[in-house]
């Protein structure tokens, strides 16, 4: 296994608490299994923010591409059954969890998830995503104390 990658079978973190949290956690699991026009990521979206939907669901989209686009390693994911999270779901929920107050911390994060330092436009493509979730009544606060 190369370096810096965990196994697969390690699920050291356990689930978040709020909703908007696992939301954005399903979305991920979601769109990482089954693409980003995945229909019960879609269908999760609505059901959390009605006519609203579409502003997550597509700057969820877009941060899942640019993940993936700038991504030197595998990120590994878990399951949408799996109670606990991934390593790499943990770093990128805490990211996600600070984008919005402190940039740097969570520049440092993707640029750890992504393994390499070209991390800025994934770091603007979850701040987005979290200031849509907060916008709309569901902050992802996952670990930010």
């Amino acid at each position: 296994m190369p370096h810096g990658e965990t196994s697969p079978l390690d699920l050291p973190r356990p689930m978040p608490d709020g909703y908007g949290s696992r939301l954005f956690l399903f979305g991920i699991r979601r769109m990482a299994s089954a693409g980003v026009n995945d229909a019960h990521a879609a269908n999760a979206m609505l059901g959390a923010f009605g006519r609203s939907y579409r502003r997550p669901l597509v700057l969820m989209r877009a941060m899942m591409l640019e993940l993936a686009r700038a991504s030197s390693r595998k990120i590994l994911v878990a399951p949408c059954c799996c109670a606990r999270m991934t390593a790499d779901e943990a770093l990128l929920m805490q990211a996600a969890a600070v984008a919005l107050r402190n940039a740097d911390i969570a520049y440092d994060g993707v640029s750890r998830l992504l393994g390499n330092d070209h991390a800025l436009g994934a770091l603007t493509c979850l701040q987005a995503v979290a200031q849509a979730y907060g916008d709309l009544g569901r902050p992802l606060e996952l670990y930010a104390g």
